[in-house]
């Protein structure tokens, strides 16, 4: 997947993005090192600031059950965290955050802050099965990769933390869901600040973040991503409306920004 632009836009940080796809939460898959071929789907998991993981699996999985046998062995592991698209596309992921590192089986008052640190910000009714069928597993990793279609990076674990998600991530994909079923024909006017060669594919939302609009264009010779810029970054619902009508063009733009 490649972006298609004439310049370069401004756009999120790669630190911002990974914090982003991490806050959204999105699909896990859990790959014990040196198998390849296993993909574990945990019961519940959560990406913390400082860039920590924690994972809920039943207690009866093969893998809880290795780390009760050596109690004292972290299980080097990567945790895949895909962040879907918002519709339903051809190529239905549009970024991968890896955490590579070691994991290890919390356990009484340990457990039980953890549950608690995940709760504060993700309140989900299978933290209370944490110690009732579930155990809870720390994931503390060595490095972060992100890739997306801005190109695949490692991100620093301290420029992790220091960064923050974008302020929409948790409207994104409801909008723009809204967007691809409501308003076709908003999306249709967004086609004249495509590249000439793109106009006739198939326009779908993609992303949104405060710095702009994401389109994927898919056409008969793949599929293509386009960044369209906002004027300015913004950070509230009245300046982002004010940006997409800009890009769609509504005539009374100008009026608007003049009261």
């Amino acid at each position: 997947m490649r972006e298609r632009t004439t310049r370069r836009p401004a756009k999120p940080t790669p630190a911002e993005r990974a914090r982003t796809i991490a806050r959204r939460g999105g699909r896990a898959a859990l790959m014990p090192s040196g198998e390849s071929s296993a993909r574990i789907a945990p019961l519940l998991h959560h990406v913390h600031p400082d860039g920590t993981a924690t994972v809920l699996l039943g207690d009866d999985h093969p893998l809880v059950a290795t780390a009760w046998q050596a109690p004292r062995t972290e299980i080097a592991v990567v945790l895949e965290v895909a962040d879907p698209t918002p519709v339903r596309l051809r190529e239905p992921v549009r970024g991968l955050l890896w955490l590579t590192g070691r994991i290890r089986v919390l356990t009484g008052s340990d457990a039980r802050e953890d549950v608690l640190a995940v709760a504060e910000q993700r309140p989900d009714s299978r933290l209370l099965d944490a110690g009732h069928g579930a155990s809870v597993l720390k994931l503390e990793p060595a490095s972060l990769v992100l890739a997306d279609a801005e190109g695949t990076c490692s991100v620093p674990a301290a420029e992790f933390t220091a960064a923050s998600p974008d302020p929409f991530c948790l409207f994104e994909d409801d909008w723009l869901r809204h967007l691809e079923s409501a308003h076709r024909d908003v999306v249709g006017m967004l086609a004249r600040h495509l590249p000439d060669d793109l106009r006739g594919g198939h326009i779908r939302p993609l992303g949104l973040d405060r710095f702009g609009l994401r389109l994927r264009v898919e056409s008969a010779d793949g599929d293509h991503d386009v960044r369209l810029a906002f004027s300015a970054p913004v950070d509230n619902a009245e300046s982002l409306g004010l940006e997409l009508r800009r890009l769609v063009g509504c005539p009374f733009l100008a009026g608007q920004r003049s009261a």
